[in-house]
């Protein structure tokens, strides 16, 4: 009998994903579309038995004192399962990206050589609160041709179970191997540290949720990480802005929704337009109740507006992620300064220019070195469906192989193809 039957049980899920992903890899468009289309079917037809696994985990969550916010991320509402159904449906019909190859030309020596697109193998999806998270790992692995090992959080537990159950299913239906989508079934936290720690079993990892999970799992993982640990977004209001303009991107950015990691954090405003345009976004912001912390120069301004809640800029705000009804507002004397601060506090994820001015905007994209840099558009746009990407697995402000937003491309490599016919080196 072995010491450690949870380090038994990961490997036993390990070596059968990994044998399911040699099947789903060679697995035809037909076939995982199939699986997707049975998939978005079970989670219609079977809407009430969703809702009465979620039921037990809204329960235990109110008896355990979760915050009313995360409870509300618990839930499988009829229009959360609607939305995820969709989402198989719009993967399905997405061009499959395994197999294709691209950049093919001929060499001197008469081969030619290209890169083919091929599934990554086998990934973990560590994730907290909402459950469908469960869907849309399940449907972009099943697609893009890979296995996945997924470990949601124990709040989820009884969802996440049922959840599953509909995706092994729908890959029979399909005649695909139901290994090919894993479930962690204990809430033991131990069986994080066993999966990020077998390069045997996946080839990556991709958490998801609160900066200390992410951070943790970045410091302990033995194999590679797809992530982004915070959103500290900007929005550069430069001096040739339309600041009509400016106003109603800025306002979207920041307060079209608090929550999410693409909501703008921090507005630099170049110095020759910050007396037109602070008071109209002021404004705005203090009738949504935003609080503002500012330096010296943009508080001066702002602080004849009624109703203003504003309070001084320290160092740490100019870095800080709020996820909350706060920005912090720096006065800035030129672009360059602009650009030196973005790269200097931002979070390399989202930031945007708002300017008429063209060389100025393709410094800005030349040089912030985020993720997704937008020109004269709300940060809110840095997401997997508005890129056109179906669903998205995370955002990841990593430089190798995935940056972004990662659709289903990011879920697969490249690599080199020869073909020849009977050539040989010389």
């Amino acid at each position: 009998m072995t010491a450690n039957p949870l380090a038994a049980t990961i490997a036993h899920l390990g070596a059968a994903a990994r044998a399911a992903s040699r099947q789903m890899a060679r697995a035809s468009t037909a076939s995982k579309n199939l699986a997707l289309l049975a998939l978005a079917r079970r989670l219609r037809g079977e809407s009430a038995e969703l809702q009465a696994a979620n039921a037990r985990d809204i329960e235990a969550a109110e008896a355990a004192g979760l915050a009313a916010p995360l409870v509300d991320r618990l839930r499988l509402t009829p229009k959360v399962l609607a939305t995820v159904a969709e989402g198989c449906e719009q993967i399905a019909a997405m061009p499959d990206p395994v197999g294709e190859i691209g950049g093919v030309r001929r060499r001197p020596s008469g081969i030619s050589v290209g890169q083919m697109r091929v599934p990554l193998g086998v990934f973990g999806m560590i994730y907290e609160s909402r459950p469908n998270v469960t869907i849309e790992a399940a449907s972009l692995a099943i697609k893009s041709g890979n296995a996945c090992i997924l470990r949601g959080g124990s709040e989820a537990i009884h969802s996440n179970l049922a959840l599953w159950k509909l995706v092994q299913a729908s890959l029979g239906e399909a005649g695909l191997p139901p290994e090919a989508v894993q479930l962690i079934e204990t809430t033991d936290r131990a069986a994080v540290g066993l999966l990020i720690s077998a390069p045997e079993s996946v080839d990556v990892i991709i958490p998801r949720g609160g900066k200390g999970l992410i951070e943790r799992i970045s410091r302990e993982a033995k194999v590679p990480v797809i992530k982004h640990l915070d959103g500290n977004c900007h929005v550069y209001v430069d001096a040739a802005a339309d600041l009509a303009l400016a106003v109603k991107v800025t306002d979207n950015a920041k307060t079209q929704k608090y929550s999410p990691c693409n909501a703008a954090e921090s507005l630099l405003v170049h110095r020759a337009v910050a007396a037109q345009f602070l008071p109209q976004i002021g404004a705005i912001f203090a009738a949504k109740g935003v609080e503002m912390r500012c330096d010296a120069a943009s508080r001066e301004i702002l602080q004849q507006l009624d109703g203003a809640q504003l309070a001084d800029a320290t160092e740490a705000d100019w870095a800080e992620e709020y996820l909350a009804p706060i920005i912090s507002i720096k006065l800035v004397g030129d672009l360059d300064e602009a650009i030196d601060h973005i790269n200097r506090f931002g979070s390399h994820h989202t930031d945007a220019i708002i300017s008429e001015h063209h060389p100025s905007v393709m410094r800005f994209l030349r040089e912030v070195d985020s993720a997704s840099v937008m020109v004269n558009a709300s940060t809110r746009f840095a997401d997997g469906f508005e890129y056109g990407l179906g669903a998205e697995i995370g955002i990841s402000t990593d430089k190798l192989h995935a940056r972004g937003p990662v659709g289903l491309d990011g879920l697969t490599s490249l690599k080199w193809v020869v073909l020849g016919q009977g050539e040989v080196r010389i």
